[in-house]
């Protein structure tokens, strides 16, 4: 299943996000986008993220192109493991466009509204110029929403 929200209210790139437009900058590494710090925020966000739910979350950030739907769906295909299991974030700062992936399984923990809720909450952040701070809470939302899988397990 996938998702779309387009934030055509906000211009998310900021003086943060800006380096980031492909349109700018491709030759900018993560490193020079980000702190080490905000790595290691967004890394520390995922990682907790799929440990506690069991499903797979990935981040993708840049240029989704002219067709952002149909590029953030190859990405998630491409995403390795079980893209069953997986969510895909794809952000395009440049283009004030936030696409949420998910597989079958994942859908099925994660509504289509518990991901327009996270990405409403990261938009805002976003608005703000909180690139990181949008990400980290967009994760946590929904990995509240998709439980932990030991919790999902019927006992007798």
């Amino acid at each position: 299943m996938t998702r779309a929200l387009e934030a055509e209210s906000h211009d998310t790139a900021t003086a943060h996000t800006a380096p980031a437009r492909t349109d700018q900058s491709e030759q900018d590494a993560p490193d020079r986008i980000f702190t080490w710090q905000e790595l290691g925020r967004v890394d520390e966000a995922l990682t907790m993220s799929s440990r506690e739910t069991g499903l797979r979350f990935t981040l993708y950030i840049g240029d989704l192109g002219a067709t952002t739907r149909v590029q953030a769906e190859q990405l998630h295909a491409r995403s390795g493991g079980n893209p069953s299991e997986s969510v895909l974030i794809a952000v395009s700062p440049g283009q004030r466009v936030v696409e949420v992936v998910t597989g079958a399984a994942a859908a099925r923990r994660l509504p289509d509204r518990a991901c327009a809720l996270a990405v409403l909450s990261m938009t805002g952040s976003f608005a703000a110029g909180d690139l990181v701070g949008g990400i980290v809470n967009g994760l946590r939302q929904m990995s509240d929403q998709a439980g932990h899988p030991s919790a999902l397990r019927k006992t007798h």
